[in-house]
């Protein structure tokens, strides 16, 4: 589905992005792996993951190259978007899948905190995007996965940092879809349910946060590949500017905001009558306080 595709995937020397280089590279695309080695909070780094999965898509006989540069400066994520370049001529993907947690509940959240997740999942994902925009317009083709999640869709528990890259990064995926859509650019999210080093910096202090670690357990980033695959294919020609959630063996078209409800009043509202008539009228509507797994409350299928 992807034969002689030059595709990009950043964060792909383990857990998720590993799993779609591997199948995209299956695929008959020829894969830049992008991988800085940095641990689950963002510290450290070593060309040895990005090179294991390149050393791994070469012994099944396919095309690969590893880049080690950071997607949190515009200046190096231009750089991995040049490999492509230099290794394959052409680029025609990029999957944003580069990412960091440092979870901590809110009011407990430093700023160094904030800035280092938005760095990577949103700032990253635009620099990616942007450094790759201005090929696939001249070129008229590309698509671009961005993996975003429910817990910036639906909500969780100390992820502030999180939960605002991830839900800004559906934002960044709509714009790029509207603005990109006249050169035959398409631009999707994929919010995954698998178990990674990232999911397992999950806390799991209370009960309730064991039994959902191990459900999410069973689910192994290879589930998300093949939609990942079918997105970046000329077979999805039609799918733009959509959200989907992968858990284990179920796919799942995500809502977008939309008016629910409304109220009317011909002479006007003033405060007094939002509380008497407005606010009344639209609580049936209101959305509960839920968390992901209060939504995805049943067992993996």
């Amino acid at each position: 589905m992807l034969e002689n595709k030059v595709v990009v995937v950043t964060g792909a020397g383990g857990g998720i992005g590993r799993d779609m280089a591997l199948a995209m590279a299956r695929h008959g695309a020829r894969v830049v792996v992008n991988d800085i080695g940095a641990a689950v909070d963002g510290a450290g780094g070593s060309d040895g993951p990005a090179q294991q999965v390149v050393a791994e898509i070469r012994e099944a006989g396919g095309q690969a190259a590893a880049s080690t540069d950071s997607v949190c400066e515009s200046a190096s994520a231009a750089r991995v978007v040049q490999c492509a370049l230099d290794h394959f001529g052409r680029i025609d993907a990029v999957v944003n899948n580069a990412g960091i947690l440092r979870d901590r509940f809110f009011h407990k959240m430093s700023t160094d905190e904030w800035d280092a997740v938005l760095k990577v999942h949103l700032y990253g994902s635009y620099y990616m995007s942007r450094a790759a925009a201005n090929h696939f317009k001249e070129q008229e083709s590309g698509a671009f996965v961005h993996m975003t999640s429910t817990s910036g869709l639906i909500g969780n528990l100390g992820q502030a940092n999180y939960s605002a890259a991830k839900l800004g990064l559906v934002g960044l995926s709509k714009s790029i879809a509207l603005d990109m859509q006249k050169f035959k650019v398409r631009s999707n999210c994929i919010a995954p349910f698998a178990w990674s080093r990232m999911i397992g910096a999950i806390p799991v202090d209370t009960e309730e946060q064991r039994v959902r670690v191990a459900k999410i357990q069973q689910m192994t980033p290879a589930k998300i590949a093949p939609l990942a695959v079918y997105l970046l294919s000329d077979q999805a020609a039609h799918v733009n500017a959509q959200v989907f959630t992968v858990r284990n063996n179920e796919i799942f078209l995500m809502s977008q905001p939309r008016p629910v409800r409304s109220v009317h009043r011909a002479e006007g509202w003033t405060a007094e009558t939002i509380a008497e008539h407005a606010m009344p009228a639209l609580r049936a509507s209101f959305f509960d306080l839920d968390r992901s797994a209060d939504v995805f409350s049943w067992d993996p299928v």
